[in-house]
């Protein structure tokens, strides 16, 4: 559902001591739980709105390190997502995101109204807001049919071409028409759970029809309904959007219903700079004369950076949370918590065939023995990896979620090597700690490996860790130790975030399947509110990434998609937890930090949990 990339990860096998022994430390003294429990207390509370607010200033925002923005065109592929330039904030969707766990949209800074059901739950009704685009004209019903037939013609191009679809479902079957200027009415072939289609339409981004209609520069207006003229105009835009050395330049571009439009954009880097949209007509007084978005290959970077008083906003790598009180007195607020529908998953390659890992990884006790190795609590005491900055976790429904699993907050299967060993031994496998764990009775029955596994298979795979923030690196370098230790083999290869997102993922970049067996990007966030996991675990799903296929998941997410009742939500996100999909790691706390002569609503700083920027409600302090 609503994935958004947010933070990146990784390091090295060469950090490999300092964790064991760090882990180790925790372990024996417990002086890690003090420390940790010490240092939520510096982080935990959102302060208060406050100061005369000033016009002018530039606020410098840090980007995710290791993240370098290139795409501009508001619908990018699967391959480029994560990596759109000022989401949200030049071209606002039909309704903005939620930065709160019980809510899916954010009412006051959305386009519309909230939508109006017919009794049967196919004919959707939404009236649109006062907004105007930069240029002065209104924002239309008109401009949300527009987005939707673009949406469609990238779709009929390829299904990779949008992160968020399935075959049959959103949007086809969706029609979208202008009963009014501001009135919009859709017609769905299929009836959907209200709440799951509120979570589709905060991913609707609404282009203007009027201006971006065209199939080349200067070209006639065409008319977008019919699907050859809007195949036509996606194949112009997205053209279009291929050349970064003309974002800031391009008319096009400058055509926006946010409250930002581009100043310039660096292709070597990934930095850019916003001005604000003077027409921009939603909440927000957009005080600041400037925001600068700068990117940046490391957390230490951002660090030296806030103490250099050259940052207004970003993040903590928490490796780096003993510094905390050392930006309080620079003159920064630092806030943290776990981001709303956040789970940070370790994902399974289900189809790489290299040493038979698709047999292996099948097997549902050998995902639950792998599970059993990753010590959720002393990761998250441990100095080494999340330092206290994180929370257990083990559903797709993430921290304090509307809809949690049926299990609560007890673990289905807990760190706990000695069960990882029984599932392994009771199941065929000759453990050799430290060597090479063998596969001694293969066969599909009681006591034997599973279908496909020979004699004498190991179990050997790799591991694809991002390169930052370093508690990615420190968590897979721990884990890899705690398998060898049931002579389980783990090979980590470090890889940036960018390359992670473009190369690995069976869904959009299916030759690679061989090249990666489990990858570690960090999290992933579902729709806050709604966190369904559509279209990233149902066998079809366009953001199935490791191609993990159960039929009565593909039952209940369609049912949690389609149904009337919400609640089944639980039932989905209780089976996907605990047939194990992916493996659990703790959530890390989002750590912010921002000038304290900057402020704004508080709601404002808190969704920066899960990265959504509203710079416009924001102003500089007396």
């Amino acid at each position: 559902m609503t994935h958004v990339f947010g933070t990146p990860r990784g390091r090295a096998l060469a950090a490999l001591p300092a964790v064991l022994t760090l882990l180790a430390t925790a372990a024996c003294t417990g002086g890690g739980g003090g420390r940790a429990q010490d240092v939520q207390g510096s982080y935990g509370t959102l302060p208060k709105e406050s100061g005369k607010p000033k016009d002018g200033g530039t606020a410098t925002i840090a980007l995710t390190p290791g993240l370098s923005p290139n795409y501009i065109y508001p619908y990018p592929p699967a391959s480029a997502n994560g990596t759109v330039i000022a989401r949200g904030l030049m071209w606002r969707s039909l309704y903005r995101p939620s930065g709160e766990g019980d809510q899916i949209t954010d009412s006051a800074l959305s386009l519309a109204d909230a939508p109006v059901y017919s009794a049967d739950r196919r004919t959707v009704t939404i009236k649109m807001k006062d907004y105007t685009w930069s240029n002065g004209r209104p924002v239309t019903a008109d401009d949300v049919v527009f987005s939707l037939a673009l949406l469609k013609a990238a779709l009929k191009e390829s299904p990779a071409n949008w992160s968020f679809y399935t075959p049959d479902q959103f949007p086809d079957g969706v029609t979208a028409r202008a009963t009014a200027a501001d009135t919009l009415t859709l017609t769905l072939e299929t009836a959907y759970n209200e709440s799951y289609l509120l979570s589709m339409l905060t991913l609707l981004y609404v282009m203007p029809s009027e201006e971006w209609n065209i199939a080349r520069t200067g070209g006639p207006h065409l008319d977008y309904t019919e699907p050859k003229n809007a195949k036509a105009i996606y194949a112009y835009l997205t053209e279009q959007s291929e050349s970064q050395s003309t974002f800031a330049s391009n008319p096009l571009w400058q055509v926006v219903n946010g409250p930002y439009r581009l100043k310039s954009f660096d292709p070597t880097t990934g930095s850019y700079s916003l001005a604000p949209n003077a027409s921009y007509s939603g909440p927000g007084e957009a005080r600041l004369d400037q925001v600068d978005f700068k990117s940046f290959t490391s957390g230490a970077a951002v660090l030296n950076q806030f103490k250099a008083g050259s940052l207004t906003v970003g993040t903590l790598d928490s490796s780096f949370i003993t510094q905390i009180d050392a930006l309080k007195r620079k003159g920064y607020h630092v806030y943290g918590a776990p981001a709303p529908a956040r789970f940070d998953p370790l994902v399974l390659n289900f189809e790489n065939t290299s040493g038979n890992f698709d047999k292996i990884i099948a097997q549902p006790y050998v995902r639950q023995a792998l599970q059993h190795l990753i010590d959720q609590q002393g990761y998250i005491k441990s100095r080494g990896v999340h330092n206290g900055a994180a929370s257990p976790n083990y559903s797709t429904g993430g921290s304090g979620s509307p809809y949690p699993p049926r299990f609560g907050d007890k673990a289905p299967y807990p760190y706990d090597p000695a069960a990882a060993r029984k599932l392994l031994t009771d199941n065929g496998w000759t453990v050799t700690p430290g060597g090479s764990t063998v596969c001694e009775h293969p066969g599909t029955g009681a006591g034997e490996c599973g279908a496909g596994i020979p004699r004498g298979q190991t179990i050997d795979f790799t591991l694809a860790s991002a390169n930052t923030p370093a508690y990615v690196g420190a968590r897979d370098t721990a884990f890899a130790s705690e398998a060898k230790k049931l002579g389980i083999k783990i090979t980590i290869v470090t890889k940036s975030l960018n390359y992670l997102y473009t190369n690995y993922g069976n869904s959009f970049a299916p030759a690679n399947k061989d090249k990666w067996a489990t990858e570690d990007y960090g999290p992933l966030y579902l729709a806050a509110g709604y966190p369904s996991s559509n279209t990233v675990f149902n066998s079809d799903g366009s953001f199935n990434l490791g191609g993990y296929r159960n039929t009565e998941a593909d039952r209940l997410i369609n049912a949690s998609t389609f149904g009337a009742d919400p609640k089944v939500l639980s039932d989905e996100v209780t089976l996907l937890s605990k047939d194990l999909p992916v493996l659990f790691f703790p959530t890390p706390h989002t750590l912010v930090v921002w000038k304290k002569s900057l402020s704004g609503p508080p709601s404002s700083f808190n969704a920066l949990l899960s990265f959504l920027y509203t710079p416009e409600l924001w102003s500089f302090r007396d």
